[in-house]
C-alpha cells in the first residue's frame, strides 16, 4: 500500500516531537494550562512558536532538549478558532479523550470519574512538553519556556507531571521501553525494523498522502498541514500485583522470566523472543539495530515463539495474518516513567503512584490509536483469540487467563488481574511552528 514517490517533508514546520525518538536517558515533563483570557492565550502560542523546536533541528546547540506544544478541542475554541474549523478537525478529537472511555476500555477503576483532576475535564487546554537528556538540562528547558507562559494572568498551570528514563531504559514491570519506532517517508530518521517498508507521511503528519493516498489536513491549511495528533494518557502500574502474578503461576524464577517473556513478547532486557526464542540474550536486547528486525509470519505464524496474544505482538501483529491491513494503524509511541521504582523483590503495594506517562503521535485518531486500543488491545478477535485482552496492558477484569502456546499441551495461566489503570489523557493537536504563529495572530 505504500507508495513509491519520495515525499519532501516541510521539516522546519513541522515539530520535533512529532517524528524524533527520545534521547536516552531521558528526564521529561508535562505541564498542563488552561486558557482563561483569549488574548492572553494567543500570546501563550506567539510565544510557543518561539520556543518549540523544529525536526529539521536535529543537531542544533540544544542537543537533545526540545520543548513541544499540544492544543486540545476546547483549547482551540479558547483560542477563538472559528466552529467552521473546528469541525474539520477529527470526530474524536473533538469529542476528547473522556467522552471516548468505553471506546477505549477506560472502565470500573479506569473509568473518567476516577482520573486525576483536572484530568478529562474542560480544563486542559494546552500541553507543554519538555524533554532533555537529565533533570538539569530539562529544568533549564522549562526555563527557556516560562517566558511563554509567565506574567499571563490569563493563563493558569493546572498539572504538571515529571517523567523520566533510566539509563536502563526499563519501566516499572521491568522491561526495556522505547524499542520500536516506525521509518516514516521524508523524516530522514531510520525506523528500528530493517525490515519494515517506511510508512507514508500522511500517515503521521497532517497535508500529506497516507497509505490510502489520501490526506487529511483541518482547514484552514496554514493551521492543520503539519501538524498531527498526540493522545496524552497517565496510567499507573499495578507492580505489586504484576510481580505476584508471575510469582503465584511460576515453578521458580527462571520460568517467573519465561512467563514475563510470553505475556510481554520480549525478555526483561529487550530481546525479543522471535530472535532469541529459548533463553535471554541481553546483548540482543541491548543492540537498536538487532533487536526490532524481525517479522512473524515465517518463521512463527501460530505463535509458539511469541504467542499470538502477547504485548507486542497485538500493538504491532508486524506481517502477521490477522483482519485488517497493519500498515493503518502504526502509530509513534512514546513512554515516559514515573514515580519511583518499587524496591526490588517487593510484592505488597507501597500506596506510591507509579507508571507511565504514554504518547502516541498520528494523523488518524480512529484507525490507529482507537482502533490499536478497542480492536487489538482490548478484543482477540482479530488473530483468533475471541474476547481475550492484552496480558499487559488490556482492560482485563479477572475473568480470562492467558494461554502459551506450547507442544504437545498449551499452557494456561490464571485468570488476570488489570495491571494498568488509566488515571486520565487527552486528545491534542500539535500544531506546526507557523500554525502556533497563526493561532497567535487570531483576532475576533
Amino acid at each position: 500500500m505504500s507508495g513509491s514517490t519520495a515525499v519532501k517533508l516541510e521539516l522546519d514546520d513541522i515539530q520535533r516531537g512529532v517524528l524524533s525518538p527520545r534521547p536516552t536517558p531521558y528526564a521529561a515533563t508535562y505541564l498542563l494550562f488552561r486558557i482563561d483570557d483569549r488574548a492572553h492565550g494567543r500570546e501563550l502560542m506567539r510565544r510557543a512558536s518561539a520556543a518549540v523546536t523544529s525536526a529539521a533541528d536535529s543537531v542544533s546547540p540544544l542537543g537533545s532538549t526540545w520543548i513541544s506544544v499540544a492544543v486540545s478541542c476546547a483549547g482551540l475554541a479558547a483560542l477563538g478558532v472559528p466552529r467552521s474549523s473546528l469541525d474539520t478537525f477529527a470526530w474524536e478529537f473533538r469529542q476528547g479523550m473522556a467522552a471516548r472511555a468505553k471506546a477505549l476500555g477506560d472502565v470500573g477503576v479506569s473509568s473518567p470519574e476516577n482520573w486525576e483532576a483536572p484530568l478529562g475535564s474542560s480544563d486542559v487546554h494546552v500541553v507543554i512538553t519538555a524533554v532533555a537528556p537529565d533533570p538539569l538540562l530539562l529544568e533549564a528547558a522549562v526555563d527557556r519556556a516560562r517566558p511563554a507562559y509567565d506574567r499571563l494572568p490569563g493563563v493558569t498551570a493546572v498539572w504538571r507531571q515529571d517523567c523520566y528514563a533510566l539509563p536502563t531504559e526499563r519501566e516499572h514491570f521491568g522491561y526495556r521501553d522505547g524499542v520500536s519506532h516506525p521509518a516514516v517517508e521524508g523524516s530522514g530518521i531510520p525506523g528500528s525494523n530493517e525490515l519494515e517498508v517506511p510508512l507514508r507521511a500522511g500517515e503521521f503528519v497532517l497535508g500529506y498522502p497516507d497509505e490510502l493516498g489520501g490526506v487529511q489536513t483541518p482547514k484552514p491549511d496554514v493551521l492543520g498541514r503539519n501538524g498531527s495528533y498526540a493522545v496524552f494518557r497517565k496510567l499507573h502500574q499495578q507492580v505489586s500485583d504484576f510481580r505476584r502474578y508471575l510469582k503465584d503461576n511460576s515453578t521458580g524464577p527462571a520460568d517467573e522470566e519465561l512467563i514475563a517473556a510470553k505475556i510481554m513478547g520480549r525478555w526483561r532486557s529487550g530481546a525479543p523472543l522471535a530472535l532469541a526464542p529459548q533463553r535471554d540474550d541481553p546483548e540482543l536486547g541491548a543492540d537498536p539495530h538487532r533487536r526490532n528486525t524481525f517479522l512473524y509470519e515465517r518463521n512463527d505464524p501460530t505463535g509458539f515463539d511469541t504467542p499470538r496474544g502477547c504485548h507486542i505482538r497485538r500493538a504491532n501483529p508486524r506481517d502477521a495474518s490477522v483482519a485488517g491491513e497493519v500498515r493503518l494503524h502504526r502509530m509513534i509511541r512514546r513512554g515516559a516513567v514515573y514515580g519511583p521504582p518499587l524496591p526490588d523483590g517487593a510484592l505488597e503495594d507501597d500506596g506510591v503512584d507509579r507508571g507511565l506517562m504514554f504518547a502516541f503521535i498520528g494523523a488518524h485518531l480512529g484507525r490507529q490509536f482507537e482502533f490499536v486500543q478497542s480492536e487489538w488491545i482490548n478484543d482477540g478477535v482479530f488473530f483468533g483469540g475471541n474476547d481475550a485482552k492484552d496480558p499487559v496492558a488490556g482492560s482485563a477484569d479477572g475473568s480470562t487467563g492467558y494461554t502459551i502456546p506450547r507442544r504437545p499441551v498449551r499452557r494456561r495461566l490464571a485468570a488476570l488481574p488489570r495491571f494498568v489503570v488509566t488515571r486520565g489523557g487527552e486528545y491534542c493537536f500539535l500544531p506546526s511552528v507557523s500554525a502556533l504563529r497563526w493561532l497567535g495572530d487570531l483576532r475576533d
